[in-house]
């Protein structure tokens, strides 16, 4: 640890993200690392005061045991300030507030932050200044091209922080160790040898209040285009010297210019659907478009599923297919990599003779590597086995890292700039499908496992 970063900026500190992830976060970091000094201060639209300002930070540290002496040092020094985040008057009395290098962690509305860092402009910006955002980063290439072109104004990429928290899962970082410390799995991590990827992570959980973003965005948006792109580009990627930040993101950025919808067709290769009224775990669940804050002229969807490829040497005609949806009958959050069956079994042998399946799974972390064997009764009878490890319990929160990263000057967990633009670039046909009708959206009742005509993936 190495820490360039002294005071701890969260603009909309009166939000949902801040309490419900910042917080617990860095609670567990400084817990779990005493010797790190911050100062952290919050702004935001709600007229708090600083006693209520460290109520919240209680409340959200106690949710990781967090008391004592942690709680003590965070709260001496820390201030809540009532400011309009898009007026450049308030962002300067916040900065002057800081102590050593601040970061400023955007915990707002895409739109909201936007105009934040354009306020920016016309602030005296602290020498190694850091800016974190959450994504979406731009509602399509265009707009991300902008954005990144008014943060590049602003500070250097080194120091803009495009916050995705899957890449601080350790799930993602167990992947890293599997495929490349492991000589087994490396020589057939290729298109000679896998014959498809998917990639899902279907919720039990409905819109849970967030219609007032996740209306304007759906499960294409809001998982497809951020979150599994960036999974997709590590399960691809070619093997990096080292795991810093230059060479790691190189990497994955490789993989996302070489990706585009499945033999270009927007049309054949994407589904999408939205639940209707239902029940999950005990819960009635109301229709989509009846929840509070949605408009159903929108068609917003809460599944969605896209086939894409992957047009380099290695991954040459692979599909990969990405899923995310909500208020299904369970909840699956894995990796499943489908490798080639056997070219011939051996005349004599009978039973089973299934493709090999490795499956890693994202909360919790665990593999299952899904093979043939001779049963115990009959000798020449192949049975099914899974062979299933458990990485631990993943009790690391994944703000937690991404906060680690952000104090620590560390963007190898972070998206850069380039790879936001590919990740709009990449789903810009299916948007577009979508917008013009071209893909009728389905429907599937709240706690089933998705629309009965989709093939189950």
């Amino acid at each position: 640890m190495s820490q360039l970063i002294g005071t701890l900026v969260i603009l909309g500190a009166s939000g949902d993200l801040s309490a419900r992830l910042l917080l617990p976060g860095l609670a567990q970091l400084l817990t779990s690392e005493p010797e790190r000094k911050l100062t952290l201060i919050g702004a935001g639209s709600e007229a708090w005061d600083d006693a209520k300002w460290h109520e919240v930070i209680t409340s959200s540290f106690a949710e990781e045991n967090a008391s004592g002496a942690t709680v003590a040092s965070i709260l001496e020094g820390s201030h809540y300030f009532q400011a309009d985040v898009t007026k450049s008057a308030d962002l300067q009395k916040i900065l002057d507030a800081c102590e050593g290098v601040p970061a400023i962690y955007f915990a707002l509305p895409p739109a909201v932050a936007a105009a934040a860092c354009a306020a920016l402009q016309e602030v005296t910006l602290p020498e190694g200044i850091s800016l974190a955002l959450e994504k979406p980063f731009g509602i399509d290439e265009q707009s991300a091209i902008d954005l990144n072109a008014l943060l590049l104004k602003l500070v250097p990429e080194e120091q803009i922080h495009r916050v995705d928290h899957f890449l601080g899962r350790s799930t993602v970082l167990n992947l890293l160790g599997l495929r490349f410390a492991n000589r087994i799995f490396e020589p057939v991590w290729n298109a000679e040898h896998i014959e498809k990827v998917e990639i899902i992570y279907d919720e039990q959980l409905a819109l849970e209040g967030r219609a007032r973003y996740y209306d304007t965005a759906g499960a294409l948006v809001d998982m497809i285009q951020s979150h599994l792109l960036q999974v997709m580009a590590v399960v691809a990627m070619e093997p990096p010297s080292t795991l810093r930040s230059h060479d790691l993101r190189d990497a994955k950025q490789l993989v996302l210019r070489a990706t585009r919808v499945w033999q270009g067709d927007a049309i054949a290769s994407s589904r999408r659907a939205r639940y209707t009224a239902g029940e999950v775990q005990g819960r009635n669940l109301p229709s989509y478009v009846d929840e509070q804050g949605v408009d159903p002229k929108r068609e917003t969807e809460t599944l969605a599923e896209v086939t894409f490829e992957v047009n380099t040497w290695r991954w040459a005609g692979i599909p990969f297919t990405l899923r995310s949806g909500k208020a299904l009958a369970e909840r699956r959050r894995e990796i499943v990599i489908t490798f080639r069956a056997a070219r011939q079994l051996p005349v004599g042998l009978k039973g089973h003779n299934d493709p090999t399946v490795l499956r890693v799974f994202l909360a919790p972390d665990q593999m299952s590597l899904e093979i043939n064997v001779n049963g115990p009764g009959d000798p020449y009878e192949l049975e099914r086995i899974s062979l299933d490890a458990h990485f631990g319990d993943g009790q690391l929160l994944a703000y937690r890292e991404v906060l680690a990263g952000i104090l620590d000057g560390d963007s190898s967990l972070s998206v850069r700039g380039d790879s936001a633009v590919e990740g709009w670039r990449i789903v810009a046909p299916v948007v577009k499908a979508w917008h013009d009708d071209e893909v009728p959206i389905d429907s599937y009742r709240a706690g089933s496992e998705g629309p009965t005509l989709w093939p189950r993936i």
